[in-house]
């Protein structure tokens, strides 16, 4: 009887522990907002939420180039990330590259890749813009300043 109740035990533990390859999904709505002329630059900030409770937010920088010219605002986009273990596996540079058009009121959409990690990219906006790119999209940690 002991030995029954012990892997009992033992397997009640188990099943409250998430294992270690458990996939986490995560999303993050963010903002954007650039310009491009041949050379093609935006910034941004997001939230990146995970359903295992971790939570970020973060800075967003895209560079590029290409045949590219206008101006563009994403507000209210939202990205979707492959499922992941951690949401350390985020950060960091990704390929990009994209094919845009739009004339006041615009929408894009874009998946950019780093390693095995991707993140598809949803947006509306405004702005006037024309082209394709090739380039980086960088997802930081949102780092504050301290005045002093």
């Amino acid at each position: 009887m002991t030995t029954s109740r012990s892997v009992v035990i033992a397997m009640s533990v188990l099943a409250l522990v998430s294992p270690a390859w458990a996939a986490t999904k995560c999303k993050m709505r963010y903002s954007l907002s650039g310009w491009s002329a041949f050379y093609a630059t935006a910034t941004g900030s997001g939230t990146i939420t995970c359903d295992n409770g971790q939570s970020a937010r973060v800075s967003l920088r895209a560079t590029g180039g290409g045949l590219t010219a206008g101006k563009s605002k994403v507000v209210g986009g939202i990205g979707t990330f492959s499922d992941v273990a951690s949401i350390d596996e985020l950060f960091g540079s990704y390929a990009a590259g994209e094919a845009h058009a739009g004339m006041v009121a615009s929408s894009s959409a874009q998946v950019v890749t780093k390693g095995s990690v991707s993140l598809a990219l949803a947006g509306t906006g405004k702005g006037i813009d024309l082209g394709f790119t090739f380039g980086k999209f960088v997802v930081a940690r949102h780092r504050t300043s301290k005045h002093k």
